[in-house]
């Protein structure tokens, strides 16, 4: 890639372009003030190209850089765009590590699905098994951090001794970011292949508010960061819309693990280290990520029955706890060329 037509292109301008929105959001109070970031940092190491891009088969072509080849596959969006059925609006330049990846924001008109019908399903999100169902269901999230630690730290450790801007640097560099990159690699396609196959098979899902954030600066933050909780909501509630899916979300304080799925006692307090839950009314005995998923399909159920469940965030079922939201049918993305096509108006 010519270092010299990439920047002095299309560059500055789409860089005053960012500039300008991050200080609108500022100025609208939607965000803090925009600060200088490092060149190498991930999410900033982009550059968007607006103008005449094509795609061929096998090959984009990118104004002021030229035709490249691609690894992937081009058919699917090429027979769109030849139908008259899409319209690419820009392209996205990025590097993760060795590799770089152009990402084709386009304009895909397809009427929404029709909504499913159907009895709600309770999911409860945990870091001992990454989620349970009201059903009994249980999937396990293959956790790659955790497994990879290990050698993360070894290549931390290598590259801390090298001397910085040398050629042994700039390997041991390399070598680090392509282990990140596959354990991002890994977490990422799991979450797409569990979401994608809830969005398809389950017609109406609810979900607990997790405070991810909070939670990702306790003492649990490495777990919480393994599974990838947020990213997990985020897809499921686009994908819903795609397939004609339903996210009901409870909210964040709803006691999904402490009260009973039998009886609605409310324990005063359950610690992890309590992985059953026994209710000493009703004499239940339940795996506690079972319990708090039963409760959350209760939910959903008094959400869509009750007299106010057509208002989101209304107590449907007289708790004040009860209150939620519902996920919107229709839903905008951006995506890379190797990730799933959506519905509505779109933009991948």
């Amino acid at each position: 890639m010519p270092p010299r037509r990439f920047i002095w292109g299309r560059g500055p301008k789409e860089a005053f372009r960012d500039l300008e929105k991050a200080l609108r959001n500022w100025r609208q109070k939607r965000a803090r003030f925009p600060r200088f970031k490092r060149k190498k940092h991930m999410d900033d190491n982009t550059a968007r190209l607006t103008g005449s891009i094509r795609v061929l088969y096998r090959y984009v072509q990118l104004p002021r850089i030229g035709r490249i080849r691609t690894k992937e596959r081009t058919d699917k969006l090429l027979e769109l765009l030849e139908a008259g059925r899409a319209r690419i609006l820009s392209a996205t330049i990025s590097r993760e590590a060795d590799r770089w990846y152009v990402s084709l924001t386009c304009e895909v008109e397809r009427p929404d699905p029709p909504q499913r019908e159907g009895e709600p399903m309770g999911i409860d999100l945990g870091l001992s098994s990454f989620l349970v169902l009201s059903d009994g269901t249980r999937i396990e999230a293959p956790k790659p951090l955790a497994k990879s630690l290990r050698l993360l730290r070894r290549r931390s450790r290598q590259l801390f001794r090298k001397q910085r801007g040398s050629k042994n640097w700039q390997k041991a560099s390399l070598r680090l970011a392509r282990l990140h990159r596959r354990v991002q690699n890994i977490r990422r396609d799991f979450l797409h292949q569990v979401t994608t196959w809830l969005a398809k098979t389950k017609p109406v899902m609810v979900v607990e508010d997790l405070n991810v954030r909070g939670l990702a600066r306790g003492p649990l933050s490495r777990p919480v960061a393994d599974v990838g909780w947020g990213t997990f909501r985020r897809m499921l509630e686009y994908k819903a819309g795609w397939y004609g899916a339903r996210v009901i979300v409870a909210p964040t304080h709803f006691p999904s693990t402490k009260r009973c799925s039998g009886c609605g006692w409310v324990a005063p307090r359950m610690p992890l280290s309590l992985r059953t839950f026994r209710c000493p009314r009703c004499g239940l005995e339940v795996d506690r990520d079972l319990n708090a998923a039963l409760n959350l399909r209760q939910y959903g159920l008094t959400h869509l029955t009750g007299p106010t469940g057509s208002s989101p965030g209304s107590d449907a079922c007289g708790d004040r706890l009860c209150g939620g939201t519902v996920g919107n049918s229709r839903s905008t993305s951006t995506r890379s060329l190797k990730q799933e096509a959506g519905t509505g108006r779109l933009f991948w």
